[in-house]
């Protein structure tokens, strides 16, 4: 059967990683967001010899054990420094999105993976956004912080994250509904109904027999 991916870009305290994480339960497969970071960061900084064979060692089981073997984020992180791009390191990240697209099913979450494999049929891209006091208040329930403080969160991570992506992407602007096959407001649809209009789109994308078939398998 035909692996897919999902990608997930999502604003700060929109529930975005949750809802990626409870997908990716429901279709018994992984979401990836830190540990792409992570272990892009720890290629990044091998010597040489070890660039020259990051493709050999970039093959799908060895580095599904990899990423397996490292921790996953379970508490909102935002980023609140200014954005400073780093290409060995963003060349790292899209050797491994890459990779799990050719090998496996999973959810990416964040990195300009909707962009990286825009050009794959079997990619379902997603953009998570809701008002502003929704997200406050999310943020202000995970992190036990004052409304303040997750405010100021939310716009510097926000900023980041768009700088990232305008500058990856060529120019593009993280929240342009045209770069994704969906956009979904977090706040009038609930994690559980984001997560049925994903699925549906999986459906549409992948075609129904496929999506029967596929969801078969995994009852």
């Amino acid at each position: 059967m035909d692996n897919f991916i999902i990608t997930i870009a999502r604003g700060f305290g929109t529930g975005g990683r949750e809802i990626a994480s409870r997908l990716a339960d429901e279709l018994k497969i992984h979401s990836y967001e830190n540990r792409i970071l992570t272990l892009a960061s720890q290629m990044s900084g091998y010597d040489e010899h070890y660039f020259m064979e990051a493709d050999e060692k970039l093959n799908g089981s060895l580095l599904a054990a990899r990423l397996a073997g490292l921790p996953k984020l379970f508490s909102p992180r935002p980023n609140t420094s200014a954005f400073v791009s780093n290409e060995k390191l963003f060349e790292y990240q899209k050797r491994i999105i890459g990779e799990l697209a050719d090998t496996q099913s999973c959810i990416i979450v964040g990195k300009c993976a909707d962009y990286i494999l825009k050009e794959r049929k079997n990619i379902v891209s997603v953009y998570i956004e809701a008002p502003r006091d929704y997200c406050i208040a999310r943020v202000v329930d995970r992190m036990d912080i004052a409304p303040e403080e997750a405010e100021q969160l939310i716009v510097k991570t926000d900023k980041y994250r768009a700088d990232y992506y305008k500058y990856y992407t060529g120019g593009n602007y993280w929240t342009n509904p045209v770069n994704y096959d969906v956009t979904l407001n977090s706040a009038r649809l609930g994690d559980e109904g984001c997560i049925e209009m994903i699925k549906k789109c999986l459906k549409l994308k992948m075609g129904e027999k496929w999506y029967e078939e596929y969801m078969r398998s995994i009852s």
